[in-house]
């Protein structure tokens, strides 16, 4: 029985450490930047208020965006949500913001179909003939960038590198731990 305890014991403890080793990375990911210049930004959607506004996390997002088009370092904006239930399309919003910031209609691209992070990455590369981009730009928060760009890996695109946004919420913890089963999973 002792044998049996301390085998579960030692694998509780390598469980943890993977879990906080894992976490680091993504974290430490997320916040790096190379600030490489590319193609294409792909800006993850989020939360649509029920007013119509955009949540916090999204306007921090979308802002990241207009300042890398501001600094040259992409050329074009795909934006990517799905219709919420709060009765919005998260693309459609997302392209309003960034036009009422200055950036031209033109550039952005609007993925109303991208419902999750693998739907978001599957559309924008079926468009990759038609937008004539071979470098990727991944915006979303720091957390959720690192599993972003392995889909994108995994789906044979590899010229992709990610920026986030300075904006932390208490319920990050909460999405650090969703992304470690996520990153495995998806």
């Amino acid at each position: 029985m002792k044998k049996i305890l301390f085998f579960l014991k030692a694998i509780f403890y390598v469980f943890i450490l993977w879990f906080v080793i894992h976490s680091l990375y993504i974290i430490a990911d997320g916040l790096y930047d190379t600030k490489q210049k590319s193609d294409l930004a792909v800006i993850l959607g989020n939360k649509v208020n029920e007013d119509g506004t955009l949540s916090k996390r999204l306007e921090k997002r979308l802002e990241t965006g207009i300042e890398l088009y501001k600094n040259h370092r992409i050329k074009k904006i795909l934006v990517s949500g799905g219709f919420g239930k709060e009765g919005y399309f998260e693309g459609d919003k997302m392209k309003d913001f960034l036009i009422s910031n200055g950036i031209p209609d033109s550039l952005i691209i609007v993925d109303n179909h991208g419902d999750n992070t693998r739907a978001t990455v599957e559309n924008t590369l079926q468009l990759k003939k038609q937008l004539d981009f071979n470098s990727v730009i991944v915006i979303s928060q720091y957390f959720h960038v690192t599993r972003t760009k392995k889909l994108f890996k995994d789906s044979g695109f590899t010229n992709v590198t990610s920026a986030s946004p300075r904006y932390f919420e208490v319920r990050d913890l909460y999405s650090i731990i969703r992304e470690f089963p996520a990153y495995y999973t998806q």
